[in-house]
């Protein structure tokens, strides 16, 4: 299935939002891709493929997990709504017959980032935070241009943001997010 293809198919499962928002990060990721040297068709497959399974109602998402012997944290089980991630991942795969191990590690790890990212991966996560449908949040505008200039320091700034952000409201923050966070942390000892 070609990339126009996906993009009918998808336009048919999400919102007209959720959809704006998946051409969005297929924009992004693909100007990001240039920047950085990444194959531009992985980017744009990752970025507008990202969110395929966030239509699922979040109690089917565990069971189509479970279902898949896909791992679920205690933090997801809490919060089923982060499953959308992985469960996006198998049905890139299933549903649109991605292939590409890097594709739908990027697509996996949008939320929660991981330590040891690829380029790919943080592009994508990145770009889900970035693109232009999203809502101004704080430093959003610095964000975005460390998002062309230093793809770490742009990670760790959205990271930490999360990190507070979650803490500040009392919710859970994903025990993979706080690793991401702590591995980039720690390679950024000025920030």
């Amino acid at each position: 299935m070609n990339r126009l293809e996906m993009r009918d198919k998808l336009k048919n499962k999400l919102t007209d939002k959720r959809f704006e928002h998946s051409l969005g990060v297929e924009y992004t990721a693909g100007t990001m891709a240039f920047v950085y040297g990444v194959d531009l068709e992985k980017a744009l497959t990752a970025g507008l493929l990202h969110d395929c399974a966030k239509y699922v109602p979040n109690e089917k998402k565990i069971h189509k997990c479970e279902k898949r012997g896909i791992p679920i944290s205690q933090c997801e089980y809490d919060n089923p709504e982060l499953l959308h991630a992985k469960l996006s991942a198998v049905y890139a795969k299933e549903k649109y017959g991605v292939t590409d191990t890097e594709i739908l590690s990027a697509i996996c790890y949008h939320t929660t980032g991981k330590p040891a990212m690829t380029a790919l991966e943080k592009i994508i996560y990145i770009a889900d935070y970035i693109e232009p449908n999203r809502n101004m949040l704080p430093e959003m505008e610095q964000i975005r241009r460390e998002a062309y200039e230093n793809l770490d320091l742009c990670l760790i700034h959205i990271l930490k943001n999360c990190v507070q952000y979650l803490g500040k409201k009392g919710a859970a923050v994903d025990p993979i997010t706080q690793q991401t966070y702590d591995y980039y942390n720690s390679l950024m000892i000025d920030f």
